[in-house]
């Protein structure tokens, strides 16, 4: 891959870690602890906002571990590895990375 398309994919990514940053900054408040008063808060309103925070965990979850795909993806850019299978080496077609910049497996490792 040329260096015009390493710092295309390097600024995609960089971009991704950004977006990424923010969905979770907002997502804070949903994560916070339910507040079990029952003077405050119906029964109905608390399974409500306990069924929200519980979205809000595993959504935040799901950031995480696509954190952690751009993070290593940015690294494999650095170590010119990117574009390669992390399982056989073999290249990564490019309209999958297209698709998705942060994957790490060619097509046929990903089916397994």
């Amino acid at each position: 891959m040329d260096e015009a398309g390493q710092q295309k994919f390097r600024e995609r990514l960089a971009a991704r870690l950004t977006d990424l940053a923010e969905g979770e900054a907002l997502g804070r408040d949903g994560k916070k602890v339910v507040t079990l008063d029952q003077q405050a808060v119906g029964r109905l309103s608390r399974m409500d906002a306990l069924q929200s925070q519980a979205m809000a965990q595993a959504a935040s979850r799901l950031r995480s571990a696509e954190e952690r795909r751009v993070r290593a993806a940015l690294a494999r850019l650095d170590e010119g590895e990117f574009g390669y299978c992390t399982d056989c080496g073999e290249e990564i077609a490019p309209a999958r990375l297209d698709q998705d910049p942060s994957v790490a497996l060619c097509i046929s490792c990903a089916r397994g």
